[in-house]
């Protein structure tokens, strides 16, 4: 719904490399996450203004490179890409959201989702040298 994983990502991206155009969308649009806004804090990036978006509702349609995130929006970017040069990269992601428990519990997996699409960003994005930021 473009409230959790997607938001994250694009911020964390945008923290490695200002010289990419970088958009966020989902399936479906839904309601921005205060956990995901909470953990995005934690680490000096801000997500809060961030309005949640659908595939449809992007102005630019055209694209390098698509990466997805959940099985759902893997189906949706091949399907609007088809007729595209467009590479498409599906990136299997924890949904922090189906994690129950204290709000704590909650957060942490958040915060593993987090740290888990920056060692990805880094590894595909930076290269081995990664490692060291």
């Amino acid at each position: 719904m473009n409230a959790v994983r997607s938001p994250m990502a694009a911020a964390l991206m945008r923290h490695l490399s200002q010289n990419v155009y970088i958009e966020s969308a989902g399936v479906r649009a839904g309601e921005l996450d205060p956990l995901a806004v909470e953990a995005m804090e934690e680490i000096g990036l801000e997500i809060g203004k961030h309005r949640p978006r659908r595939f449809e509702d992007l102005e630019d349609g055209s694209f390098d490179l698509v990466i997805t995130l959940s099985p759902e929006a893997q189906h949706k970017a091949v399907e609007m890409t088809r007729t595209a040069a467009t590479q498409v990269e599906y990136w299997p992601t924890m949904d922090p959201t189906a994690v129950e428990g204290s709000r704590e519990q909650r957060l942490t997996a958040y915060r593993a989702v987090r740290d888990q699409l920056m060692e990805r960003l880094k590894a595909r994005f930076l290269g081995p040298k990664a490692s060291d930021t």
